[in-house]
């Protein structure tokens, strides 16, 4: 079954989250759970709800404590840095960030993980195509979530939010960790296509100097999408068989 890329393209590099997976939804009802109780308790019940808008600007695709100090400092607030073991419950970047990280866990383990069918089939022709394939997420949970798509086999590199802190990359909208999967598929950005939900990930893949980005739309922002960079937007990744 081929695919509509351009002839160059020889790798792609997918996002997790809303790319081949539905769990972006599931990480956006954790960071409003953990952001409205976060103003609530600082600033009472007239606080401003943290809203799916304010996830796609400040915290879709971001690192997990860069998506805290985004959002958080849209409405005025700086917080300590802290350190990685903090409470989850402690008013440090650190401890919003454990919070929410504690949350999607419980999330994850309640509901599961449903695979995009037409992302499962994308994939599986993109392997039969001879493409180097790789994963890029922002999130820790990686390594969990891509086993439990069923793809993990197809997938030669995973650069995640582990790997992202382990070797101090930037996240995006910076081109690092893509540019960091692509050296270790051996592959050239102008041949890679990027897969992309996020404003802030098409940013990364732009860049990048990557070859293709392509935009997934799930939240019915196509326009932005093609206004932060990508070549092309499409609902479902079945379009581009």
């Amino acid at each position: 079954m081929p695919t509509t890329l351009p002839g160059r393209v020889t790798a792609c590099l997918f996002d997790m989250d809303g790319v081949l997976t539905s769990t972006a939804e599931l990480h956006r009802r954790a960071w409003k759970q953990v952001f409205d109780e976060f103003l609530a308790a600082r600033e009472g019940p007239s606080f401003t709800p943290f809203s799916e808008q304010d996830y796609l600007d400040h915290v879709d695709g971001r690192p997990r404590r860069d998506g805290v100090r985004a959002f958080l400092a849209s409405r005025g607030i700086t917080l300590p840095e802290g350190g990685p073991n903090d409470p989850h419950d402690l008013a440090t970047v650190h401890g919003v960030g454990n919070r929410k990280n504690d949350l999607i866990d419980k999330i994850l383990t309640e509901e599961g993980v449903s695979p995009y069918p037409g992302s499962v089939k994308f994939v599986k022709a993109a392997h039969e195509a001879g493409m180097a394939l790789g994963v890029v997420t922002s999130s820790a949970n990686g390594e969990r979530v891509l086993a439990a798509t069923g793809l993990a086999p197809l997938i030669s590199v995973r650069v995640d939010g582990v790997v992202i802190d382990e070797e101090g990359l930037r996240g995006k909208p910076a081109p690092d960790s893509f540019l960091a999967a692509a050296r270790k598929l051996g592959v050239e950005p102008s041949a890679t296509a990027i897969f992309e939900d996020a404003l802030s990930g098409v940013e990364a893949g732009r860049a990048g100097n990557f070859g293709y980005v392509v935009g997934v739309d799930r939240a019915g922002q196509a326009e932005a999408l093609r206004a932060h960079g990508a070549d092309v937007v499409v609902n479902d990744l079945e379009e581009l068989l």
